[in-house]
């Protein structure tokens, strides 16, 4: 069985995963975004990592708590871990790692393609050394297919898989600003090792742990649903238009008489009748036969941004938001980071939290589910190796075998 949550992480007996532990492998975004997830129900998560740096987000950048403080994609991903360092190149660390493992519930990799056999903890490996732990491997481009070798990041992935194509404007292509396939795959995997730990006590007797095989690109293809759909039954690649949607119209971002820019959307016939006569007093474009549908005005939608963006001008954001929401139609403000930050709806709403980190305390954003009886952990987010030498005491490893193993290789530093 599992080993219990350590206090490290500041775990509760009433967590829904109280008593699950997870072991990991892990680095950038993917797979510790699915760790983090399972950590915030309440999830051990032990967090192997090489002793010479680690998860190579933690040298991203160093602006939190910083200069000389911790990389931005590191904290945000790596809340309530446990880090132990050991050296899978070393006979004696592979040993360490297969004790741990021992004790796990589920392993998530994601490693470069084909490491996890080479090292021997494959999920074909896992099911004959460690039949009750899930394997869950995360890469790029899934096996067996042409590009399935080729390295894989948030990047490469959103323009392999389209998503690039369809943001931005037209000649003039971008990346979505989050790191969208490797949050939804990590989203994904936790999701996967949450329905298998459900079904696990209908498992037959004896029965392996089934394996979870991720890759990013099947992922944002998924993710990529309604463009896909939309051009393979029509054969089209829909033109991307900046702060809009090619689906509906009228939908976009317009400048305001005060220097700020309102986002307003319609998503049926019955509001773009109250944008029309209610909010750009325009009764003669309501009854345009031109804008009757949503596909004639998609079709003709430059008529309709222009009339609503000359509206827009003549007035204040405060006014448009007003206006807007007497007539029950969607709109919001156009936000810079830096405002989402100091935004008054997280305040209001008590979303930020205090979490420690080996720099010093920082706020970070309370995870999105709000659960009644439950509130997140939100533990520390680990120095490189801080709990080597508690975890590896709980395997019964008396202090002078650690430092032996310490001494030879097998194990991170001391940490300090």
């Amino acid at each position: 069985m599992p080993a219990g949550r350590s206090a490290a992480t500041g775990g509760s007996s009433t967590a829904p995963l109280a008593g699950i532990t997870i072991v990991a492998m892990e680095q950038a975004v993917a797979a510790p975004m699915c760790t983090r997830v399972l950590a915030d129900f309440g999830a051990r998560v032990i967090k192997v990592e090489n002793p010479r740096g680690g998860d190579f987000a933690r040298d991203y950048d160093d602006v939190v708590n910083g200069p000389g403080g911790l990389a931005a994609h590191f904290v945000w991903c790596n809340r309530g871990k446990e880090s132990v360092t050991i050296n899978t190149k070393s006979a004696a660390g592979m040993d360490l790692l297969h004790r741990l493992l021992d004790r796990a519930d589920a392993f998530v990799s994601n490693l470069a393609p084909g490491a996890t056999a080479r090292l021997g903890i494959s999920a074909a490996d896992l099911a004959v050394r460690h039949p009750d732990v899930i394997p869950v491997e995360i890469d790029g481009y899934g096996p067996g297919g042409p590009i399935s070798h080729k390295r894989a990041y948030d990047l490469l992935v959103q323009a392999e898989a389209g998503s690039c194509a369809v943001t931005g404007y037209p000649d003039m292509p971008a990346k979505p600003g989050p790191a969208m396939a490797d949050f939804t795959t990590g989203l994904y995997a936790a999701i996967s090792i949450l329905a298998l730990l459900v079904g696990r006590g209908g498992r037959p007797e004896g029965a392996t742990a089934p394996s979870v095989e991720l890759s990013l690109f099947d992922v944002m293809t998924d993710v990529m649903g309604y463009a896909l759909t939309y051009t393979q039954h029509t054969g089209i690649n829909q033109q991307p238009l900046g702060v809009s949607s090619p689906a509906v119209a009228p939908y976009g971002a317009f400048p305001t008489r005060d220097g700020q820019t309102v986002v307003l959307g319609t998503t049926n016939d019955r509001e773009w009748q109250r944008v029309a006569r209610d909010i750009i007093e325009r009764p003669d474009l309501a009854e345009d036969p031109r804008f009757s549908t949503n596909s004639d005005r998609c079709a003709h939608r430059d008529v309709l941004d222009e009339a609503i963006g000359t509206w827009c001008a003549q007035h204040d954001l405060a006014h448009i938001q007003k206006v807007a929401d007497d007539a029950g139609i969607g709109n919001s403000r156009y936000n810079l980071p830096s405002e989402v930050v100091v935004h008054p709806q997280l305040t209001a709403r008590d979303r930020w939290r205090t979490v420690g980190t080996s720099k010093g305390e920082i706020s970070a954003l309370r995870p999105p589910p709000v659960i009644s009886d439950y509130e997140q952990p939100m533990g520390a987010v680990p120095g490189l190796g801080e709990h080597t030498d508690a975890v590896l005491a709980e395997l019964g490893l008396a202090v002078d075998e650690i430092a032996a193993l310490r001494s030879e290789g097998a194990i991170g530093p001391v940490y300090s």
